[in-house]
């Protein structure tokens, strides 16, 4: 029996205003795709049904997500961090359909790269205070890696977005002792 293999491969982006999404599904030609269709939950808010075109990658923002009304296409809102769920469906009855959690880390991870940016940090071994920061802050990001993990792989929702929400705060305290 012929059927489609859907898959989405959703990266963590830089740009804290984009969501971006790549179709890497393989389609047979063998069955129709019929008004495929993305609905994505943010974090807080209730699922958005969008066009789909099968084989792009579209670029989403906060007003195609409904979160921005105002100055579409002039000004972009950023996009929060947290679990996304995204869901491709193929059909109108949503019976061959893919769905994803994503854990969205961007502006963390921005947060942690600036931190990295105010480090003095030379082509020498550091002093053991810039070398405690070092070990600080590869903790930290360990956190916010075995947090995708927890969400994305092993489908751990709430444990994930625990060990986020602490990597989170731990950055937040980390910076305000730096400042």
């Amino acid at each position: 029996m012929a059927n489609h293999v859907l898959s989405l491969e959703i990266p963590t982006v830089t740009n804290a205003c984009v969501f971006k999404i790549f179709d890497t599904s393989v389609y047979s030609g063998l069955v129709s795709v019929y008004r495929p269709k993305l609905y994505i939950t943010v974090p807080g808010f209730s699922a958005v049904e969008l066009p789909f075109v099968p084989e792009s990658t579209p670029t989403i923002t906060a007003c195609d997500l409904q979160l921005q009304t105002e100055g579409c296409g002039s000004t972009y809102v950023n996009l929060p961090d947290g679990l996304y769920v995204v869901k491709y469906a193929v059909d109108p009855e949503c019976k061959v359909y893919v769905e994803y959690n994503h854990l969205r880390i961007t502006c963390a991870l921005n947060k942690y790269e600036k931190i990295l940016c105010n480090i003095d940090v030379a082509d020498c071994d550091p002093p053991a205070k810039i070398k405690e920061k070092l070990r600080e802050l590869r903790l930290i990001r360990s956190y916010i890696d075995a947090a995708k993990a927890k969400i994305e792989t092993c489908h751990l929702s709430q444990e994930g977005m625990t060990l986020f929400n602490y990597a989170v705060k731990l950055l937040n305290k980390f910076e305000c002792k730096n400042c």
